[in-house]
């Protein structure tokens, strides 16, 4: 994983997250090999397209929240996509059971 560029590397992590599961930004960075760089992951992601195969919606927050406002149309989006997986916020937060361990 050396030779990728560190962009790279995160979407590489994040790509493998399966289905139903989840990670935080801070794990990302550090299955990256950038540890402590929790928000480069975020910023990454969040300047991947609309129509991007990435499973971006799968990254969230250390606490288990999603970084967006319920008002912002990409938690809308976020909540959507992980309810299709057959996962669900309950009280704002993803439950621990389904923390992706890589």
């Amino acid at each position: 994983m050396d030779a990728l560029s560190p962009a790279e590397r995160i979407l590489l992590v994040v790509s493998a997250i399966p289905a139903g599961s989840f990670a935080s930004y801070g794990q990302i960075a550090e299955m990256a090999g950038l540890p402590g760089r929790a928000r480069m992951v975020g910023t990454l992601l969040g300047k991947l397209p609309q129509d991007s195969d990435i499973p971006w919606h799968r990254v969230v927050n250390a606490a288990g929240r999603s970084s967006f406002p319920d008002s912002d149309p990409r938690f809308a989006a976020q909540c959507d996509r992980l309810a299709g997986e057959g996962l669900n916020f309950v009280g704002q937060r993803l439950p621990q059971s389904a923390r992706w361990q890589g």
